[in-house]
């Protein structure tokens, strides 16, 4: 790894603090199998793939905080750049526009400049996966019965954070020498929401030509 890639993704950088796994947990072992299936070098399409025996909410709570925390790491490299007089509203690109809605403040979807509405959206991930209602990490405390529904409205508006990132600053991505590493980040989470049948099609239309070149 270059030094000007380890300094972009030194835990200085991270956007906001990481969510981690208690050791000696169900999902922390999950965690680990699911690093190491990726570090081994194996295909990504079959990392993503439900190990045998083992609980599907398990499997996609690992995956969702991990995702959390690698692309909330992503953004943080480039949020400097991203400001409300270069992205006054949060796209991607022309065609696709993401307006922000969370049932408190903003009860209705409203535009928002780009840095904020990433802003809210961090926030309302971390709340939901620090809710040990939503995410519990106590061994034998169950899963919500709509754990998969806000799962998908999680990886859903993570995937608009790579649209935004891709579309309007990967050539920041460029310069610090890590477009491996997102376009790595970002077929692992395709692969994984493509599998699991986590994110309506429709959704991922902003990137399907990319996605078409790079996942297939």
């Amino acid at each position: 790894m270059s030094i000007a890639l380890k300094q972009v993704f030194n835990k200085d950088k991270t956007f906001r603090p990481k969510r981690k796994f208690e050791p000696g947990t169900q999902r922390f072992e999950l965690h680990k199998r699911a690093q190491a299936s990726l570090n081994s070098g194996v295909d990504l399409k079959a990392a993503v793939q439900l190990p045998s025996g083992e609980d599907q909410n398990d499997w996609v709570a690992v995956h969702v905080v991990d995702f959390f925390n690698r692309i909330n790491l992503i953004y943080g490299t480039i949020c400097e750049f991203c400001t409300e007089r270069t992205c006054p509203v949060m796209s991607g690109g022309p065609k696709y526009e993401y307006r922000w809605q969370d049932d408190l403040k903003y009860k209705k979807p409203t535009a928002l400049p780009a840095p904020q509405y990433m802003n809210l959206l961090m926030d309302w991930i971390e709340v939901q996966i620090n809710n040990e209602d939503i995410f519990p990490t106590c061994v034998g405390v169950p899963f919500p019965k709509n754990f998969l529904q806000i799962c998908k409205k999680i990886l859903c508006r993570l995937f608009r954070v790579f649209v935004h990132v891709y579309i309007h600053h990967f050539d920041r991505v460029i310069v610090m020498g890590a477009e491996a590493h997102v376009n790595t980040c970002y077929k692992h989470f395709y692969y994984f929401v493509t599998e699991m049948n986590l994110i309506d099609r429709k959704e991922l239309e902003p990137l399907k030509e990319m996605t078409t070149r790079m996942c297939h």
